[in-house]
């Protein structure tokens, strides 16, 4: 709730310092703006993308009975730690320069967003108030569970029996509500910055761009789909809250490039209104995506009891995480 109020205030902040501003005037004559060949690059970007984020965020899903793939095998681990690096670099990496780089636009007078780090301050703030939520949340959940266990007779501190199609895995009570907070938390930032994403492709009729584009996002929504999808599957929810946060994170992108299509014709990503406005919410999501990926998926695994007992697996892991986030570094060359 506190994160959805952060992003309103966010927009409403960003109508109000540019209801004065007039557009910034860009040259439409490259001979890579084409509307009507690019359009049929969008349609594709729609389908291919789409295909992506279903197959990354179900794959940890659908093959939970395959033993190797289960959370408790470190196989899953390495895969999952690969995947946080590319939540990790996609916050680095992507969403962040973008930010940075249309909050210090040409097009935007020198006060206030020349005069002072809006993007650093915003990615801060938006860090701290993850952190908040996560701890406030995690308090009270611990707090009610406790309550509950003690008017049943039994400990708060139990461990709780799974099963993942025969298999049971013994999983700390609180342990479960830490996975359910990462999982909810995490959508939320990918699904921000997710429209944006797509919505700016959506909008743009280059067509020298839009080709590498759409490789780019492909992989980035596949393995962030999986780093997701690996969240989701340790959080123990039912199939329908599973079906409904994987439904989410796989149409939010492909709606983003449709809503960009539908608005293309009034849309200019250019105009100091949508500069600061997408360069905000950048900004608030990559202080989320960088949090969420060092401190509930990174650092939490690496300091696991699992990871502290194998210095292969951990080296296994780290080269997991390098990969996945030098490869979303080198997409960030094309998207």
């Amino acid at each position: 709730m506190a994160i959805s109020h952060t992003l309103i205030g966010i927009l409403l902040f960003s109508q109000f310092f540019v209801g004065v501003f007039s557009d910034c005037e860009v040259s439409d004559q490259s001979p890579c703006n084409n509307k009507k060949q690019a359009l049929p690059l969008k349609l594709i970007a729609i389908a291919a993308i789409l295909v992506s984020s279903i197959i990354g965020v179900s794959l940890p899903l659908v093959t939970r009975s395959v033993p190797a793939l289960n959370p408790e095998r470190s196989l899953f681990i390495i895969v999952k730690s690969f995947s946080s690096g590319v939540i990790l670099a996609t916050g680095f990496m992507h969403v962040l320069p973008d930010s940075f780089d249309m909050l210090t636009s040409p097009c935007l007078p020198d006060r206030p967003w020349h005069k002072f780090p809006f993007t650093g301050f915003l990615a801060m703030l938006s860090a701290i108030i993850t952190l908040t939520i996560d701890s406030i949340a995690t308090s009270l959940y611990n707090k009610h569970n406790r309550e509950a266990a003690a008017a049943n007779g039994e400990s708060g501190e139990g461990n709780q029996c799974h099963s993942h199609h025969g298999m049971k895995l013994n999983v700390d009570g609180s342990q479960i509500l830490r996975y359910r907070v990462i999982a909810m938390v995490l959508e939320l930032g990918i699904i921000v910055h997710s429209v944006v994403i797509g919505l700016s492709l959506g909008a743009s009729s280059n067509t020298c761009s839009i080709k590498g584009l759409i490789a780019a996002l492909c992989f980035h929504q596949m393995f962030e789909g999986m780093g997701l999808g690996g969240c989701i599957l340790q959080a123990e929810y039912n199939l329908m809250k599973k079906a409904t946060m994987a439904f989410f994170f796989s149409v939010t992108t492909p709606f983003g490039v449709a809503m960009g299509i539908v608005l293309s014709s009034s849309y200019r990503e250019n105009t100091p209104r949508a500069l600061v406005t997408t360069g905000l919410l950048n900004a608030s999501s990559s202080g989320l995506l960088i949090y969420m990926a060092l401190v509930n998926l990174l650092a939490s695994e690496f300091m696991g009891k699992k990871l502290q007992g194998s210095i292969k697996l951990q080296v296994k892991c780290y080269i997991a995480v390098l990969l996945g986030a030098g490869g979303m570094s080198l997409m960030a060359k094309w998207a």
